[in-house]
């Protein structure tokens, strides 16, 4: 096994023991492929599933792999008008599954995310009866406070030239702590232990995904 492969290996383990002290399940999947066989594997057929924005699974191809199962979806994306978004937001929360990645993770098990209406944190806090988390290891953290220089330095820019949003971190690259009106940091959540056991499950992914 190469070097870095083995490194992933290794730092996954750790961090898979930490998440154990902190209520949450933990898998390891050397590479993308398996990683969404994994996530497939762990939602019965028939669940209703929901998620949030998320680089790493549109690049895994996760959403994919939903919509050619055997699902009830509950598709955000196709909400239009605010009345839309109230209802799909509100069948979510009541969802069997919510799919989402981390803005980081700590070596401790900790998950450190940073979001602007909140929507994508609140569900990983309260609401459906499972959260599934695929992280992408390039985004280890040493601590929470590395993950949140980690999340404003390195995720938040990429996203706001994403999004097109007009922030000092979308010109310059480093975050301004700014105000603005396009600012996509206005929640910042470190979740450190999961209140029910095994309702956060967490696979960590041997590659480099999303931002």
């Amino acid at each position: 096994m190469e070097p870095k492969k083995q490194y992933y290996e290794n730092v996954a383990k750790t961090i898979i023991k930490n998440l154990e002290k902190r209520q949450m399940e933990g898998y390891y999947c050397e590479d993308g492929q398996s990683a969404v066989k994994k996530v497939l594997e762990l939602m019965p057929k028939g669940s209703s599933i929901g998620w949030g924005g998320s680089m790493t699974l549109t690049e895994l191809g996760v959403f994919d792999a939903i919509q050619n199962g055997d699902y009830e979806i509950f598709n955000r994306d196709l909400a239009k008008t605010k009345e839309e978004q109230k209802k799909v937001y509100s069948q979510i929360v009541g969802a069997d599954y919510f799919l989402m990645s981390s803005n980081a993770i700590t070596l401790d098990g900790e998950l450190v995310n940073i979001d602007g209406r909140g929507n994508r944190v609140s569900f990983l806090c309260f609401g459906p009866e499972n959260v599934i988390v695929v992280v992408g290891m390039n985004k280890i953290a040493t601590n929470a406070q590395d993950g949140m220089n980690r999340v404003r330095n390195i995720a938040a820019p990429p996203n706001t030239v994403r999004l097109n949003k007009k922030t000092p971190c979308a010109t310059t690259g480093m975050c301004g702590d700014c105000y603005s009106p396009d600012c996509i940091c206005c929640q910042l959540v470190v979740t450190r232990k999961s209140a029910t056991p095994g309702r956060i499950k967490v696979i960590l992914v041997g590659e480099e995904l999303g931002y």
